[in-house]
């Protein structure tokens, strides 16, 4: 158990560290990686829902036992991004800067899969 608090909270930390400074770098995204955004009703609610996901990592960590049925859906949420990366950058329609965070979801989606059966309630805990 302490391990997926482990995980889930260095999961919940990493994601608020990569993503808040989002909200403040849609000039710069424009500027390093041409056109400039065409719908930022698009790119903040996708920073928005990605950080509301990082504190449901954080809710996790505090108590997995608790909370494990939603080890379940926060794979699900590291796959959304992780493989559609993968397929993107094997089209070439997106650089590797976007397949190297894809692949850090999936890793974390791995961490999260294992935490899941790390965190298994026996019946006598029941």
């Amino acid at each position: 158990m302490k391990l997926a608090r482990w995980i889930f909270g260095i999961a919940g930390v990493y994601g608020l560290l990569v993503i808040a400074p989002l909200y403040f770098a849609e000039g710069q995204i424009a500027q390093n990686d041409p056109p400039a955004i065409t719908h930022p009703e698009f790119f903040y609610g996708f920073i928005g829902v990605t950080l509301a996901w990082q504190l449901v990592f954080l809710v996790i960590a505090r108590n997995p036992v608790r909370y494990r049925p939603l080890m379940v859906i926060s794979v699900l949420e590291k796959l959304a991004y992780g493989l559609p990366a993968i397929v993107l950058f094997m089209q070439q329609r997106v650089k590797t800067m976007t397949l190297a965070f894809g692949c850090i979801d999936l890793v974390l989606g791995a961490l999260f899969v294992l935490a899941f059966f790390l965190t298994r309630v026996s019946p006598a805990t029941r």
